[in-house]
């Protein structure tokens, strides 16, 4: 079963590698997906793939990349999107 989810992290998560850590995190659980900077400061994702895969994401959402220090990570279940890989977006 494929399980989908968009999340907001927000936070200082940009300027510190958060997408670079998070598309490496999302490759080794085998999460297909994206991630993406938002003009207000925070960083978006769609994460999907296995249940257990897609909430080990989202624990690694809640303290990020080394330099980042998240203040809040707003979770929306959504539909697959059927995506087969994962990208950075810029």
């Amino acid at each position: 079963m494929t399980r989908a989810v968009e999340v907001r992290v927000t936070g200082a998560v940009q300027g510190v590698s958060f997408r670079a850590y998070a598309a490496r995190e999302a490759v080794r659980l085998e999460l297909a997906g994206w991630v993406r900077n938002e003009p207000d400061d925070s960083v978006a994702g769609h994460f999907e793939g296995s249940d257990a895969a897609v909430a080990e994401m989202l624990a690694w959402c809640r303290h990020g990349s080394p330099a980042a220090r998240v203040a809040d990570v707003q979770v929306t279940e959504v539909a697959p999107s059927g995506a087969t890989s994962f990208e950075v977006n810029y």
